[in-house]
C-alpha cells in the first residue's frame, strides 16, 4: 500500500469503477446536465463508463463543464506566461488563491490548450467530507490537504505532502499546483505563508534546500477576477476579523460558496504566470543563515511576484476611490463602471455600517495599494 494512501487522488486503474459508482449520483447529474444541456442522459453516461483515466475524465467532462462555467459566468479568460513553459516539464505553481475550485480548474484548462500537463492539485479536507465530493476531487487528481490537526499530526501531516509534492514532481514528472497560504485570501491582500513553504523544505532528502527549491521549479501564479463572486460571502468573516472576534463556519458554508464561485458572475478574468524562481534562491541562502529569515525572504518574492502580475480592473480602482473619497484612479473606469460597482456592494452590504462597507471596498482595493508598494519597493 502507498505511504500516500491517504491523501492520493486516484490512480487510473481505479477511475472506471468510481465512474460506475457515482455515474447515477444526483451531483454527477446535475454537472452533466449543465454541462451538455442538450445530450441525452443515455448519451453522457455511455461515454463517462468507457472512461479509464483521470486524463480523459479531466479532458472529456471537466475541460467542457469549465467553458461552460466561462460562457455563463465570465466575460473572458485571458491569460499571459504560459508560452514560457516546457511542454515536458513538471512545475509547482504557488498560486494567490480567491476561489475553491476555479482557481486551479482555470490553470488546469489553460494548461491542457497549451499542450502541458495537467496539475495535481492540493485541496483541504473540509472540502471534501461529502463523499461524492471527494471522489470527484480524486478524479480530478487533487491531493487531500488535513486541517485542523494537533501539532504532531500537523507535522506528521505536513511532512506526507511535501513527500507527495516531492515526488509527484521529481519521479512523476507531474506539475503541482499548491495555494499560497492556507485557505482563501479574503482581503484582498495575496501573502505567502512562510508555513506553506517550511512544509516544502521538508521533502529535501540532502539538506541543500537551495538546490532543492530550484529544483521544485516554482512559478508564481496570479489569478485576478474582475468580479470576486463570492465577496458578499467573505462578509461575516471579514466583520468577525474587524470585531477581533473568532469566526466559527456553519455546517455547509463551504459547499455554497464552492458553488457560488463557480456560477457567480465574474466579469473578466487574468491568470498569470511569472518566471520560475531560481537565481533568486543562491541569493537568499547565501544572505540568510536561519530557516525562518530564508522562508520570509522566498515568501517575499513570491509575493512580489503574483502582485507584480495580478491583473488590476475597473472594479479595483473603483474602490480606492470609494474608499478614500477622491477620483485619483478616474481614469481607470467609467461612470458605468463605477455606477455597477456600487449597486453589487450596495445591494449586499449593510451601507449604514461603515465597518462592513470599508472591509468590502478593501477586498478590491487591496491589490492597488499592494501594488503601488512592490512597484516603489
Amino acid at each position: 500500500m502507498s505511504k500516500f494512501e491517504a491523501i492520493r487522488p486516484y490512480y487510473d486503474s481505479e477511475v472506471n469503477d468510481a465512474l460506475a459508482q457515482y455515474a447515477d449520483h444526483p451531483m454527477m447529474k446535475a454537472i452533466m446536465h449543465f454541462t451538455f444541456p442538450d445530450v441525452p442522459d443515455e448519451e453522457w453516461r455511455s461515454q463517462l463508463l468507457r472512461t479509464h483515466s483521470i486524463r480523459d475524465f479531466q479532458v472529456n467532462f471537466i475541460y467542457q463543464a469549465v467553458l461552460r462555467v466561462l460562457e455563463r459566468s465570465a466575460k473572458g479568460l485571458t491569460t499571459s506566461g504560459f508560452d514560457k513553459l516546457e511542454k515536458n516539464s513538471a512545475y509547482l505553481f504557488v498560486s494567490n488563491h480567491r476561489d475553491i475550485i476555479l482557481d486551479t480548474s482555470l490553470l488546469n484548462a489553460v494548461l491542457y490548450e497549451h499542450g502541458c500537463k495537467m496539475t495535481t492539485s492540493a485541496i483541504g479536507d473540509n472540502l471534501v467530507k461529502k463523499p461524492f465530493l471527494r471522489a470527484l476531487a480524486k478524479l480530478t487528481r487533487s491531493f487531500i490537504v488535513h486541517r485542523g490537526l494537533s501539532s504532531r499530526a500537523m507535522l506528521e501531516s505536513s511532512k506526507l505532502n511535501s513527500e507527495y509534492i516531492r515526488d509527484s514532481i521529481f519521479y512523476e514528472n507531474r506539475s503541482v499546483w499548491i495555494a499560497q497560504r492556507e485557505g482563501r485570501t479574503k482581503d484582498g491582500n495575496d501573502l505567502t505563508q512562510k508555513g506553506v513553504l517550511k512544509m516544502l523544505s521538508m521533502g529535501c532528502e540532502d539538506g541543500n534546500l537551495s538546490d532543492y527549491f530550484k529544483r521544485l521549479k516554482i512559478v508564481p501564479v496570479s489569478i485576478s477576477y474582475e468580479n470576486d463572486p463570492t465577496d458578499l460571502q467573505k462578509m461575516p468573516e471579514l466583520l468577525a476579523k474587524a470585531r477581533s472576534e473568532a469566526y466559527v463556519k456553519d455546517k455547509n458554508e463551504d459547499f455554497r460558496t464552492l458553488l457560488s464561485g463557480i456560477m457567480g458572475q465574474k466579469k473578466r478574468i487574468h491568470i498569470a504566470l511569472g518566471e520560475v524562481l531560481q537565481g533568486e534562491f543562491d541569493v537568499i541562502f547565501r544572505e540568510e543563515s536561519s530557516l525562518n529569515r530564508q522562508m520570509q525572504r522566498i515568501a517575499e518574492e513570491i509575493d512580489r511576484v503574483i502582485i507584480s502580475n495580478f491583473q488590476l480592473w475597473p472594479t479595483n480602482y473603483v474602490a480606492v476611490d470609494l474608499l478614500n473619497n477622491s477620483d485619483e484612479y478616474i481614469s481607470h473606469y467609467t461612470p458605468e463602471d463605477k455606477a455597477a460597482f456600487e449597486r453589487r456592494f450596495r445591494a449586499g452590504v449593510d451601507k449604514e455600517n461603515p465597518v462592513a462597507v470599508q472591509s468590502f471596498l478593501a477586498m478590491y482595493a487591496n491589490p492597488v495599494f499592494n501594488k503601488q508598494r512592490v512597484l516603489i519597493s
